[in-house]
């Protein structure tokens, strides 16, 4: 019996993955609950930034972009830079993508992945079955890489949604904040969108953004220059070259590849977010937050201005959009033995051509996968270049 490969993870980039894997004839089983950190850990009312030229999962063959499913549908087409995508439609094209050509999605759980002495990976699931796969995608998304800085972490055990310190991924409903002060920490999409949602809903909102994360918005797409090359996240030779030409980043030195990930496509709000957030949200800019401290009256963060000086700010509640950083280490579902073996660069995994890392047989794409190919695997459209390599890379070296 041939032994399947395995996709762990049903997001975007697990789904495109196992999409061509499909394709290719090779036996794929496909585990996780499609869409769901899109369903359950992003915020009701969310619209994505992307445009939606950049916001199709790749396929290998047509029919099956945003637009293909807002024909399917019956629902207004979204096409142009100006179309906004609400988050529950892009759950539906993902959903829709699933049944179309992942029909053999397994909604379990994978609870450990081994290394078989002479090749292969033992792998068992939340079911109590246990398989052997001859090659392993961990496709986890953001899943466990939620980032809390150390300032933060220190006064409290852990992010906790009910607690008095939160990671914005633990909110779907943000109207739990009415009548509440709340402070979001951050200068991103999601921390501004965090920060005018729950505004929205009734809460006193201020955003704490630290060092060089000023608050900004883009320009919107009428506005952007002309003389540039178009790319999934605007015009800029730079953002051209990085969403087209990933294949060198993996030879840039370490330093140059971290920075790149941080800084490309940093913080920044999307245009169409600017008059929401405007008069309804506070800001405050700082150069760090220093500590955050936690009494019977709420949480407290010292922080120190830009001019030197130390303030304090209270709330009800924190609310850390602080991003997200992969650590090996908590992927525990991989074998201790098996992250042992890994090259890793900062925690995150090294990998070679075709998305594979230093363990045979064991790929990774997505947001795992960007220190080594850059900042585009942060993002859906990362999946037109990933999936069908990491497909191509495994049927020849698995084939």
């Amino acid at each position: 019996m041939i032994q399947p490969v395995a996709v762990i993870g049903a997001g975007p980039f697990g789904l495109s993955t196992a999409a061509h894997l499909r394709a290719r004839g090779i036996p794929v089983r496909v585990f996780g609950e499609p869409m769901v950190s899109w369903r359950d850990h992003m915020p009701e009312g969310m619209l994505l930034k992307s445009t939606p030229a950049a916001s199709s999962l790749d396929a290998p063959q047509r029919g099956h972009t945003l637009a293909d499913y807002c024909d399917a549908a019956g629902v207004p087409r979204l096409v142009s830079d100006e179309d906004i995508i609400p988050v529950d439609t892009f759950i539906a094209y993902g959903e829709w993508f699933q049944h179309k050509l992942v029909p053999e999605l397994e909604r379990v759980r994978v609870v450990s992945v081994d290394r078989r002495p002479h090749g292969g990976f033992d792998l068992k699931l939340d079911s109590g079955e246990q398989f052997t796969a001859r090659a392993v995608v961990v496709a986890t998304g953001l899943s466990g890489l939620a980032h809390l800085p150390p300032e933060l972490g220190a006064a409290a055990d852990g992010p906790a949604p009910t607690g008095p310190i939160s990671h914005s991924s633990q909110h779907h409903d943000l109207t739990r904040f009415r009548g509440k002060e709340l402070v979001v920490i951050g200068a991103g999409q999601s921390a501004l969108e965090t920060a005018a949602l729950a505004a929205e809903a009734g809460a006193r909102v201020r955003v704490v953004s630290r060092g060089h994360g000023r608050v900004a918005f883009g320009a919107p797409p009428w506005k952007q220059p002309r003389l540039r090359p178009e790319s999934p996240f605007g015009r800029a030779w730079s953002l051209w070259a990085l969403s087209h030409y990933p294949h060198p980043y993996r030879f840039l030195p370490d330093q140059a590849r971290h920075y790149l990930v941080r800084r490309v496509l940093g913080p920044l709000g999307a245009w169409w977010l600017e008059d929401r957030f405007a008069g309804a949200v506070q800001v405050s800019e700082v150069a760090r937050v220093v500590r955050a401290s936690v009494s019977p009256d709420g949480p407290a963060l010292t922080v120190l201005t830009h001019s030197g000086r130390t303030e304090e700010v209270t709330a009800d509640h924190v609310i850390a959009a602080t991003g997200y950083r992969v650590d090996i280490a908590a992927m525990d579902f991989l074998g201790h033995g098996l992250r042992t073996r890994l090259a890793v660069s900062r925690g995150a995994p090294r990998l070679g051509a075709g998305y594979v890392s230093s363990v045979p047989g064991l790929y990774f794409t997505g947001l795992p996968a960007a220190s080594s190919y850059g900042p585009v695997m942060r993002f859906v459209c990362g999946t037109e270049f990933a999936s069908p390599r990491l497909a191509k890379h495994l049927a020849a070296a698995h084939g």
